[in-house]
């Protein structure tokens, strides 16, 4: 099984930036989609940003598109998501996701990733 670790989260000023890490370990992420996804007080779980591992194709919600980016580092086995000019709507705890590549497009829906971590929390004010 694959087992994910999260971190770099904390607050921050409204406009500053944050960079989220998430190790993997258990398994190589060479064909998988990742993502992370998001959950504030109240609120569903939403993607933010997912990427195909073995492509590098990437996908933005239309709420972070321009200010986030996602990228992975096969050597170290690990995903990042860059965020610049926050807002305070961009509070929220950030998860890392993964599953393995199964054909088609990778799912924006949390119930389609299998292995999930702990959670870091993102606080913009």
């Amino acid at each position: 099984d694959v087992q994910l670790v999260e971190s770099g989260g904390g607050s921050v000023q409204v406009g500053g930036s944050l960079r989220l890490s998430c190790v993997a370990s258990g398994d190589t992420i060479g064909r998988y989609c990742m993502g992370w996804f998001r959950q504030a007080p109240g609120k569903e779980r939403e993607g933010v940003a997912l990427i195909y591992t073995a492509g590098g194709n990437t996908y933005y919600a239309e709420s972070v598109k321009g200010r986030f980016t996602i990228s992975q580092d096969t050597a170290k086995n690990t995903l990042y998501l860059q965020m610049n000019s926050l807002k305070p709507e961009d509070s929220a705890v950030y998860y890392c996701a993964a599953d393995p590549y199964r054909g088609g497009y990778c799912y924006w829906d949390p119930p389609g990733y299998n292995y999930w971590g702990q959670g870091t929390q993102v606080t913009v004010s």
